[in-house]
């Protein structure tokens, strides 16, 4: 079972903040993380670990380009824009305007 405290560096040692549920001379692991640390620094640490491992792709830095569509496809999109029903959205905004 693992649990997060906060404790304070005294003398040496680490004094808990909060009781502990332990039993005495019982070993704990420890891990030091002080206070000043940030939260995004945590997590930027976490995911260069798992990109190291391979558990992850790292993200791409800036806007990710979308995929190119071919002359085909994008042809078979505008027809089939084109051959919807009703009326065209340009339209359906210009009246919901109203008067000017």
């Amino acid at each position: 079972m693992g649990e997060m405290i906060t404790a304070v560096y005294e003398r040496g040692a680490l004094r808990p903040l909060t009781p502990l549920k332990l039993r005495e001379h019982q070993q704990v692991r420890i891990q030091v993380m002080t206070e000043d640390a940030s939260e995004e620094s945590e997590r930027e640490q976490v995911i260069n670990i798992l990109v190291a491992a391979g558990l992850v792709q790292s993200k791409p830095k800036g806007p990710v380009p979308p995929d190119p569509v071919s002359e085909e496809e994008r042809q078979r999109l505008a027809e089939l824009l084109g051959s919807a029903p009703g009326k065209p959205l340009s339209e359906i905004v210009i009246e919901e305007r109203g008067e000017w």
